[in-house]
């Protein structure tokens, strides 16, 4: 997931721009009514799973760590504990750490840069555990939101550097210490420990002694007609550089796991395209019109969020040209946290989002079955809230403990 497509670099800059107020670290609940300000949708939540407060990656393509985390968080909520605004750039710092490791090794035969899947929010928090955000903001003194342009602009050809001399020549021993000292500068050093609440930890046993999820409990899943289904398969995007798989089902099992998840209070990860003009951020909307998707014109496009309207009907042959054709693309992580419905009553997800919250419904957004079924790339779920007549259709399901 890349955070920052290039249809809506302008969108994430204006949301950078937005300050940090006290708000952001609070926990909240999210409104149980909504109304898009200058469209006539009125969305009247169903089913709540609670979340902490809406943050703002900045001009960083952080989304999945962002979305990762805010589902660790609701998590948290979940099992009685009190929900920790934990550092989204903590992980991303390992993350990157982890990458240029394999990005050397390969070549230079994987994709470099700040995205990520929600897979690597579990794994670096069992490799590496995790900490507050007071404790580890990624931000230097003075500095308000995340800007990675000068970090990746210099890493990147660091590690393309590498890449030559290691062709003709034996790479120095030390040459991981060297792009983690241009990490250490941009982002600061990782804390070995730290105090919360009175109290010495470090990133592991803040993990396991305060957060306490059980990293075995998360399950991908995604949706490619041209796999087999319900077996693993190593999701084929970009920013999967680590190349984890994912569970393989059909295109309606992801909206029932959805579905079930929800209803029984889990949250979602939610990996998406959001370049399509019918996902509006704006508007908070996204949906499927029921018209030729490939040729919109501007007088459709004019109308498409004047007032709610009937989605197309999406079936696997078009979910899978749309992949195979690359006009579905690994774009965004965001984070699924209820169920809603607008003034017709026809059913919305309920969507938390990381681009601040100056949008027309707080940073929230609302996105049709249909869009989902369309337009998802991977979703990020716990075991307990697929249905067992799926979960028994995983080989072998031993894998996820069941």
């Amino acid at each position: 997931m890349r955070g920052n497509k290039r249809k809506l670099i302008a969108l994430v800059i204006l949301g950078a721009c937005i300050k940090w107020g006290t708000a952001q670290n609070n926990l909240v609940n999210q409104p149980k009514n909504n109304r898009s300000k200058e469209s006539n949708f009125i969305f009247t939540t169903v089913k709540d799973v609670f979340a902490t407060s809406v943050k703002n990656q900045g001009s960083s393509g952080t989304c999945w760590s962002y979305s990762g985390n805010s589902f660790i968080e609701s998590e948290m909520q979940r099992m009685g504990k009190e929900p920790v605004d934990l550092s989204e750039i903590f992980t991303a710092r390992n993350s990157y750490h982890d990458k240029a490791k394999l990005y050397i090794l390969n070549n230079g035969a994987i994709k470099w840069g700040d995205g990520g899947e929600f897979h690597d929010v579990i794994n670096m928090y069992k490799k590496y555990g995790t900490v507050p955000q007071e404790v580890y903001t990624g931000l230097k003194e003075g500095q308000l939101r995340n800007n990675f342009k000068e970090m990746q602009n210099e890493i990147k050809p660091a590690l393309d550097s590498l890449v030559k001399i290691s062709a003709k020549n034996r790479l120095p021993d030390n040459w991981l210490s060297k792009i983690d000292s241009v990490l250490d500068k941009h982002l600061g050093k990782i804390p070995k420990s730290f105090i919360y609440k009175g109290k010495s930890y470090t990133p592991k046993t803040f993990a396991r002694d305060v957060v306490g999820i059980n990293t075995e409990d998360y399950v991908g899943i995604s949706s490619y007609k041209d796999y087999p289904y319900y077996q693993k398969f190593v999701l084929p995007v970009p920013d999967n550089w680590s190349h984890d798989t994912y569970w393989n089902v059909p295109m309606k099992d992801i909206t029932d796991i959805i579905d079930h998840s929800i209803e029984k209070g889990y949250s979602v990860g939610w990996a998406t395209d959001v370049s399509e003009p019918y996902f509006s951020y704006k508007n908070g909307v996204a949906y499927v019109p029921d018209v030729e998707l490939d040729n919109l014109t501007p007088e459709i496009k004019k109308d498409l969020f004047t007032a709610p309207k009937k989605d197309k009907v999406i079936t696997e042959e078009m979910r899978q040209k749309a992949l195979n054709n690359l006009s579905t693309t690994d774009d965004h992580g965001m984070h699924i946290v209820g169920l809603a419905k607008d003034q017709k009553g026809k059913q919305y997800y309920k969507v938390k989002n990381s681009w601040g919250t100056h949008n027309d419904l707080g940073g929230y957004l609302y996105v049709t079955k249909p869009y989902v079924q369309y337009k998802t790339t991977a979703v990020l779920v716990h075991k307990k809230g697929i249905p067992r007549k799926i979960l028994k259709r995983l080989k072998p399901n031993k894998s996820i403990g069941l």
